[in-house]
């Protein structure tokens, strides 16, 4: 038997290069943030030296000699108007209230006549004031209302005639003052500016401006000082440019940005 001789393929071993592994890339380092330098903070009022007593009391001996009896400048005939002036006063000029109600409390100078007048013809006298429709329907109702709760008499506590409407803190304080002669301290856009800018009362409300003078001006000067302060506001301590030349205590004042 021939035996025929089988060929067995001998299979060439493959070998597999080692695929070389890429470099690492080293990550990049995050930019350290620098802090910018903060600003200066503003100076605030509070940090100024406080006013001492004595310095007080010369600012208003001052403003009592340049004006002894001061006065509001809303024209008024008795406790009702003065209070219907002061609600029409809002965000308006003491002047603009006065022109639109001369003519007006010669026909209602009672809570009786202004609701016989009407809210309708009380426009009509008032729609000069900015908001006098508003401002109308308010007087209308607090009319009313000392009709029927206060017997028709403006009311004497502060709480009382804030419950009126239209009428606030800074309303009521006004009338207190000046219908009843209390010590009340009456805080407009004047007064709070003359505050802070000052030093004399730095605070970030009206409240707190309010707050603040009643408990640094002495007794003596408490009927008149909100008076002279807001004449002082409106004539010489100006919101733009104050006139520190001809001001009465420039020398005492502790705004930094005076000019004298």
């Amino acid at each position: 038997m021939l035996i025929v001789p089988q060929y067995i393929p001998i299979m060439a071993k493959i070998t597999r290069k080692p695929v070389p592994r890429k470099a690492a890339v080293p990550k990049k380092k995050a930019k350290t943030a620098v802090a910018k330098p903060k600003a200066p903070a503003k100076k605030s009022l509070k940090a100024v030296k406080p006013w001492t007593p004595a310095e007080i009391h010369q600012v208003f001996s001052r403003f009592r000699k340049a004006n002894p009896e001061p006065k509001g400048e809303l024209e008024h005939v008795n406790p009702f108007t003065l209070l219907v002036a002061v609600v029409l006063s809002a965000q308006a000029t003491d002047a603009g209230v006065n022109k639109a109600t001369r003519a007006l409390f010669e026909v209602a100078d009672t809570p009786q006549k202004m609701l016989d007048l009407g809210e309708e013809s009380l426009r009509e006298y008032i729609k000069t004031i900015g908001l006098y429709r508003t401002k109308a329907r308010n007087v209308i109702a607090l009319s009313a209302k000392l009709l029927g709760e206060f017997g028709g008499e403006v009311p004497r506590t502060r709480a009382e005639i804030e419950s009126l409407p239209g009428a606030g803190r800074k309303t009521a304080n006004v009338v207190l003052n000046m219908a009843f002669g209390e010590h009340t301290m009456a805080v407009d856009t004047h007064v709070f500016r003359v505050g802070n800018r000052t030093g004399l009362a730095p605070g970030k409300t009206p409240l707190d401006v309010e707050l603040g003078l009643e408990k640094v001006i002495p007794a003596e000067f408490m009927l008149h000082a909100h008076h002279w302060l807001i004449l002082h506001g409106r004539y010489t301590c100006l919101a733009r440019k104050p006139r520190c030349e001809v001001c009465l205590i420039n020398d005492l004042c502790r705004w930094p940005e005076k000019t004298v």
